[in-house]
């Protein structure tokens, strides 16, 4: 097999392919295919007649394509899992494994607007063919639905604050670049002491361009239907909101958490957790990989 350029160590890499409990002659997806990382430690352990699907709609992943028959990439968002796997006539898959957020390629592309460590157009697009900017929303969006942003996305306790002040101020300019937003939250946030908050504030936009929410809820249902039985999903998360949806729906098959006992007392799901306490990145891996620091890995098996 060609060897794989990668543009950012994978989060947890053993423990996932651990967690996928591959065979040799089974079918996997890469739901986050990104630098090629994960698909290249699963590709290395499948034999010959074993698939692997990897998924991705950002532009950027397909340079890191591998030349292996056994691989098919994906144009597309993980939310159509379903969909695709039925163009590809494959009913059902062994493991499926899902890296959530973002890569640090993307938030060391100074292009991108992901971070405020550098001035670029407010986009954050993980598609960048389609959907509106972060730049569009804070732009026309009402205070009302900044200030809900802020606070279902970004948890800032301050969320009508800040929509108030991005109101006042767009009315004297647009708001289009990082910098430009950044002026904007200086005099709640402060540049240095408010690090936190203001990556509350471009964690809260992010997840709103790209609907990372719901995309997870419809990606997780879809999950369920495609694996087999015995089927393991791994799943890496990074912050709260997206880490209770899984861990509800790993523990309960819904979202919201709500058990469902049957007759003799025993919770009705459609999983059996592989590990009932959430895995993170050794000591090691943190120091090395700042990205892992926020890594949960939660795997479950279809029952």
């Amino acid at each position: 097999m060609d060897e794989i350029k990668t543009y950012h160590v994978p989060v947890l890499l053993q423990e996932s392919i651990d967690g996928l409990n591959i065979q040799a002659d089974g079918s996997y997806v890469d739901l986050t295919f990104g630098g090629g990382g994960h698909s290249q430690a699963i590709l290395e352990n499948l034999g010959a007649e074993g698939k692997l699907y990897g998924f991705d709609q950002d532009a950027d992943a397909e340079a890191n394509i591998p030349k292996d028959k056994r691989f098919t990439f994906v144009r597309g968002n993980f939310r159509f899992l379903s969909n695709f796997m039925d163009w590809h006539n494959q009913k059902n898959v062994g493991g499926i494994l899902a890296d959530l957020g973002v890569s640090s390629h993307h938030f060391d592309d100074k292009t991108r607007g992901f971070s405020f460590r550098f001035d670029a157009a407010l986009d954050m697009r993980m598609n960048k063919r389609a959907g509106r900017t972060a730049s569009e929303i804070l732009n026309t969006a009402s205070e009302e639905e900044i200030a809900q942003i802020l606070f279902q996305y970004g948890e800032l306790r301050n969320a009508k604050e800040i929509a108030s002040l991005i109101a006042r101020s767009r009315k004297k300019a647009p708001i289009n670049t990082t910098n430009d937003f950044l002026e904007v939250l200086k005099p709640l946030f402060g540049i240095d002491k408010g690090k936190k908050s203001l990556a509350q504030a471009f964690q809260a936009l992010r997840i709103e361009v790209n609907g990372e929410m719901e995309v997870l809820k419809e990606m997780l249902t879809q999950a369920l239907e495609v694996l087999e039985p015995s089927g393991r999903l791994v799943v890496i998360t990074y912050h709260s909101l997206e880490d209770r949806l899984v861990k509800n729906f790993f523990k309960t098959g819904n979202f919201e958490g709500k058990v469902d006992k049957d007759f003799f007392g025993n919770i009705s799901t459609p999983f059996s957790l592989i590990n009932n306490k959430v895995i993170t990145p050794s000591e090691k891996e943190m120091i090395s990989n700042s990205r892992s620091r926020s890594a949960k890995l939660r795997i479950a098996q279809k029952k």
